[in-house]
């Protein structure tokens, strides 16, 4: 975390400046897509949204990447302190856990409902021990608690031009779509460690079963009836994104280039799966790097143009002239979007 996002956000506390550092580490070191979506944000926003990813992958690394060996009784010990420590942090303020103390300052700075968080974790330690789902209405279930919460959770940082209750199932509706993408990007991965995302009746219905997509991944070979199921579940994730949105234009003016430039880049990886032919069972699919690097600079053009605008208004100008993507690669880019993050794009997210 920078020096110049802890004092825009008000945060002077060492300690708590350290979680909130603590919180940005975690964020770019394991959700590269939406931590360079972040950038595109007002600087004084950021730290929230790096406290409230940064949890979210604290509990998600317990889950899958503590030590290997450990069992579930182990990891579900694990998970049960964070709760009870974030239970404690949430009401009144202070924790030893970095990640908790920053997450508890964001709840308390934009009145983040604490169900939320509970709900987070309850679908965290069910992938302790649900492996596999019946049917979509079951990967909802999950997915309320895993997805659709971290979008009502950014709901308040990012601010809305309609009252919240109006934007909230489109956030919702976000965050289930972009875990859709990663359910079906990692479809390999996942099965290596036992579960299995897509909704078994979606499976049936072309054949599909467990045994076979061990099959196709031990081996390396494709099957035709795979290939039909994966298809399906990405026409049903991209249903996920048309519903989810309409919600971009409910946002404040200044946080759309961020949740837009997110929901492209999370919408470009299906792009990569369907144009790779589906072979995700074998390798992950990537959106490539001239794409990446163009919704970058289409982000960066947003943001100064919503920039131009808000400050239009402050002096009250009824329009102000929005240069072109060539005028705005040769002026001076807002000291909250910084330069690189268009090099930082196409050379980092995944």
């Amino acid at each position: 975390m920078t020096d110049r996002e802890l004092d825009a956000a008000g945060i002077t506390d060492p300690g708590l400046r350290a979680a909130y550092r603590h919180c940005r580490a975690l964020n770019a070191r394991h959700g590269r897509t939406y931590f360079l979506a972040t950038r595109l944000l007002p600087v004084e926003r950021r730290p929230a949204v790096h406290a409230l990813y940064g949890f979210a992958r604290w509990a998600d690394d317990i889950v899958d990447s503590i030590d290997p060996g450990a069992g579930t009784g182990r990891r579900d010990a694990v998970l049960a302190d964070l709760a009870r420590n974030l239970d404690r942090g949430l009401r009144g303020g202070h924790s030893d856990e970095p990640v908790v103390l920053a997450l508890a300052d964001t709840a308390r700075r934009y009145a983040i409902a604490h169900t939320h968080f509970a709900d987070f974790m309850a679908a965290m330690r069910s992938d302790l021990v649900v492996t596999d789902y019946p049917g979509y209405a079951d990967l909802c279930g999950y997915m309320h608690g895993s997805a659709a919460v971290i979008g009502l959770q950014m709901l308040p940082v990012l601010g809305t031009v309609v009252p919240r209750e109006e934007a909230a199932p489109h956030a919702a509706a976000l965050g289930v779509a972009f875990q859709l993408s990663n359910f079906l990007r990692d479809v390999g991965e996942d099965l290596d460690r036992g579960r299995v995302y897509l909704p078994a009746d979606l499976l049936a219905a072309h054949g599909v079963d467990r045994p076979l997509l061990c099959w196709s991944r031990d081996t390396g070979r494709s099957d035709r009836r795979i290939t039909a199921a994966l298809r399906e579940f990405e026409a049903l994730t991209r249903g996920v994104y048309r519903q989810a949105a309409p919600g971009i234009e409910m946002l404040d003016p200044v946080s759309r280039p961020c949740i837009r430039t997110a929901f492209v880049l999370y919408g470009g990886i299906l792009d990569a799966i369907a144009a790779a032919g589906y072979p995700v069972l074998h390798r992950r699919a990537v959106v490539p790097r001239r794409r990446r690097a163009a919704v970058a600079a289409d982000g960066l053009v947003r943001v100064l143009a919503a920039r131009l605008r808000a400050r239009g208004r402050r002096r009250g100008h009824a329009s102000v002239a929005v240069p072109s993507p060539p005028a705005v690669a040769a002026a001076e880019a807002p000291d909250e979007v910084p330069r690189p993050v268009v090099s930082h794009v196409s050379q980092e997210v995944a």
